[in-house]
């Protein structure tokens, strides 16, 4: 049981990542609904990445100060998204784009500007 309580923080952000990448590995996720699949994809993959950000934020805060945490989280959900979009080259019927890395990375950076906010604001309160 102890080794699954050292493992509980730092499993979920490699779970998460696993999932993106059997994600990224589909020849084809359109549902068919033309400009609203392609938002909705848009507004997805900023959200995992959000989530993909708070995972390792919260992995790293065990071993660092929670603020000094949150840029490695942001810069962890960045890099990967960076790889995400390089394995998308090799599969099928995908293609990687800049404009994918730049939305994942403003999803983990809006993750960061709401963490950074709730802490100041339990500081003045």
């Amino acid at each position: 049981m102890t080794a699954l309580k050292k493992l509980d923080p730092w499993a979920p952000p490699l779970v998460l990542m696993a999932v993106i990448f059997f994600f990224s590995a589909q020849p084809n996720l359109s549902s068919g609904l033309g400009w609203i699949d392609h938002l909705g994809r848009k507004v997805v993959h900023a959200s995992e990445y959000a989530l993909l950000c708070f995972l390792w934020w919260r992995a790293l805060r065990t071993v660092m100060d929670r603020t000094d945490a949150l840029l490695p989280a942001w810069i962890i959900a960045t890099l990967y998204a960076v790889t995400d979009e390089f394995h998308q080259t090799f599969v099928a019927g995908r293609h990687g784009t800049w404009v994918d890395v730049m939305i994942d990375s403003l999803g983990a950076g809006v993750f960061v500007l709401l963490t950074l906010r709730a802490q100041r604001q339990r500081v003045v309160l």
